[in-house]
């Protein structure tokens, strides 16, 4: 008979005595089981004692915890939180460095849980740890535990950043800029710092004023990849921070100092693979590089704005050069008039007499003015060619550049994602952003000449416009998909795929799509649909069993710590844990925490989860919502809770929660990985009819005979 819900079986020990195995009565209060614990063992004094986990994170175990307690856990008998946390405010406080030194590294490991920091904070314990480190006498060893220590206890949020003195917060960046100091020392106080600067505007000034962007370019350029990932993490928090002119001038410096060079060199093309953090800060820099765009993508053009009517006039007179050279009093104003219409209708303006209206219309914007005016002014005979070229072709065949130019300069603001904000999780980056300066510019320049080149192709007049540019659409979008290492490589690939290769491209996708719409496949399909499902299922159950590792995210910054999760072999208990960075595949032993899979009651996703009704519901959390899901188990309902790093492993975990649950998966991937294996099977099945047309209808079965006289009659053959 199972035990009742408010009973566990756990396992006690306690160094140097022989472990109890108790029923732990959850309604009973914690100060009498221990008390009872304490009596089996014949200790004194029971309230000097706590109960630690023995696995994993050793958390104590207090009255709002202890419901987490599950069924088979190992529990240690220790000293308790108030004790411990004065034993080691008097150890930090020795002159015996040796004491001193375990005391730190103990206090580091033991602020990790929350009620030993409140008891710790309580004594005034970082009042003593920033006399450590304002002091200055201790480093190495000593000062990263201290600083480690600082960071875990500040975590909690028990403490405002804003409250820390000035001495302190000049000690920290002290760490950042010099250069004759331990790397442990300097990583932490870049972490520092990093969790500093969102916190408040005053902290994010002193952060910006007292460490200069060119100390934290050169950190980048170390060889060590664990400094270059803090150095780039508090980077990227100054620009979050920033204001929009803020950002712009910084960014600008930046340029200016060739950091695409250094990220290029020593971190895209190093000899160490990419980790995920740094991916998300690359494509943290990328879009914020993008987003200064914004502005101009969002302003339209007004005429009465000298400086953008000599922008506009400019992009003529390159064009029209020698017309443009007659001397004022050789036309009439009229004359002049028509002649500038004349040429504003030749620069493919759908309005040739005040061709600033095309360039209202929001977005593009300004935008597409400064991509035509940078073609005109760095491309110059690419950009006469396409004027003159088009000049010379009938009115119906020309290719309007100005209206070519504004849609183009739409469509790559909608693949880049110019204006939209940066996602918390995302990873994927262009390596050739950071091999091109003015990227958005030069990648325009490429393809408004691959326009001009597809409208040829097409054969196209003014009335397929629309569908050249969505032609234009697609060889982009299917190019940047290879991930190009450069513009070079990019203008190479997206010109090798045509209009003939779209077109193949198109016809096999819409053969393929023919052929599995005949009645006789469809209904072979559904034939096939359970086996190939319970395929999937099975490599659902796989990818849960192999584990994947989860980021902690909170509602202040993108967190370094990281957590695993698997399922064992036999399918019926999720393991979990907290693991260090690097670690890839623990294995299930280390992994403390345990689900039984009999008690998961539901899984939610995106907005039902817990942990997404406690963030804000901000635009920047809309990729949190995408990857969010959580397990509800046992009768209290408690939850796991998840943030997927790709849609790919949310959708594979999800499925695989589903599965367990009895339920049916419903992710896209799961569609997608269906219909990619019925294409095969469909495909090896009908190999044999290759080239013939497979009737809709099923050919009609002939009428019987009109008598059934043709068998041979053996009996009379033998007489």
């Amino acid at each position: 008979m199972p035990p009742p819900k408010d009973v566990v079986k756990i396992a006690i020990q306690m160094v140097g005595a022989i472990p109890q195995l108790i029923e732990l009565q959850q309604t009973k209060p914690l100060a009498s089981v221990l008390k009872d614990v304490c009596d089996a063992w014949s200790l004194p004094n029971a309230e000097r004692y706590a109960l630690q986990y023995a696995d994993g994170r050793q958390i104590y175990i207090t009255e709002s915890n202890r419901r987490e307690i599950k069924n088979g856990s190992i529990l240690r008998l220790t000293t308790s939180p108030d004790q411990e946390a004065e034993q080691l405010y008097s150890g930090i406080q020795s002159n015996n460095l040796d004491v001193k030194t375990d005391s730190l590294k103990k206090l580091a490991s033991l602020s990790q849980d929350v009620t030993f920091a409140q008891e710790f904070i309580n004594r005034n314990g970082l009042k003593q740890i920033f006399s450590i480190v304002e002091e200055g006498k201790d480093t190495g060893e000593m000062l990263a535990h201290t600083l480690k220590a600082f960071m875990e206890l500040m975590e909690h949020d028990f403490v405002s950043w804003e409250t820390l003195s000035a001495t302190f917060l000049k000690k920290i960046v002290s760490y950042v800029n010099m250069n004759a100091v331990d790397t442990s020392v300097q990583q932490l106080s870049l972490s520092i710092l990093e969790n500093m600067v969102p916190t408040s505007r005053l902290l994010f000034e002193l952060v910006k004023k007292e460490v200069t962007l060119d100390c934290l370019l050169n950190h980048l350029q170390v060889t060590n990849s664990q400094l270059q990932l803090k150095a780039m993490a508090l980077l990227i928090a100054l620009l979050l921070a920033a204001t929009e002119d803020e950002r712009r001038d910084m960014m600008d410096y930046l340029r200016e100092k060739n950091i695409r060079q250094f990220i290029h060199k020593n971190i895209i093309h190093s000899s160490e693979p990419l980790g995920d953090e740094m991916a998300h800060y690359l494509y943290v820099l990328q879009s914020l590089s993008l987003n200064l765009r914004e502005r101009r993508m969002r302003t339209s053009m007004d005429p009465y704005v000298q400086e953008q009517r000599e922008l506009l006039h400019s992009l003529r007179q390159v064009a029209f050069e020698s017309e443009s050279e007659a001397p004022a009093g050789a036309f009439s104003t009229e004359r002049r008039r028509s002649l500038c219409a004349k040429e504003f209708r030749k620069l493919g303006f759908m309005n040739n007499s005040n061709p600033a209206e095309d360039l209202r219309r929001v977005p593009p914007g300004l935008l597409a003015l400064d991509n035509m005016v940078y073609f005109s002014r760095h491309t110059p005979n690419a950009y006469s060619r396409f004027i003159l070229e088009n000049s010379s072709r009938e009115d119906k065949h020309e290719c309007p550049f100005a209206r070519s130019s504004i849609q183009l300069t739409l469509i790559l603001c909608e693949i880049l994602h110019v204006g939209e904000p940066c996602s918390e999780t995302a990873q994927a980056f262009y390596p050739m952003f950071f091999g091109q300066d003015h990227f958005f510019e030069e990648l325009f320049c490429i393809c408004i000449q691959l326009v001009n080149k597809t409208w040829k192709e097409m054969r196209a007049t003014q009335e397929d416009f629309d569908k050249v540019l969505q032609v234009v659409r697609e060889q982009i979008s299917r190019t940047l998909a290879l991930k190009p290492t450069s513009l070079e490589l990019f203008k190479t690939r997206v010109n090798a795929l045509n209009y003939s290769e779209i077109l193949k491209l198109r016809q096999t996708e819409r053969l393929h799509q023919e052929e599995i719409l005949a009645v006789p496949v469809l209904q072979l399909r559904e034939r096939l649909k359970p086996e190939l499902l319970q395929l999937i299922r099975q490599q659902r159950l796989l990818h849960l069993c192999q584990g994947s590792l989860f980021r902690k995210i909170s509602t202040r910054r993108r967190q370094d710590k990281l957590w695993y999760c698997r399922l064992s072999p036999n399918h019926k208990v999720l393991h979990y844990g907290d693991v260090e960075e690097g670690v890839h595949a623990p294995p299930i032993e280390s992994l403390p925490e345990k689900i039984p899979v009999a008690d998961m009651k539901m899984l939610l996703v995106g907005k039902e989860c817990p942990h997404t009704k406690e963030k804000s519901s901000g635009k920047q959390n809309k990729d949190v919502l995408e990857l969010a899901f959580s397990i509800v188990y046992d009768v209290e309902e408690y939850c796991l809770n998840f943030v997927a790093p790709t849609r790919y492993e949310f959708c594979l975990w999800t499925d695989g929660l589903n599965v367990l649950l009895g339920r049916e998966m419903t992710s896209e991937r799961t569609q997608t990985d269906l219909d990619v294996l019925l294409s095969m099977e469909l495909k090896l099945r009908l190999l044999d009819l290759e080239n013939i047309s497979i009737p809709d209808t099923p050919p009609p079965i002939p009428k019987p005979p009109s008598n059934l006289n043709f068998c041979y009659d053996f009996s009379q053959a033998e007489q």
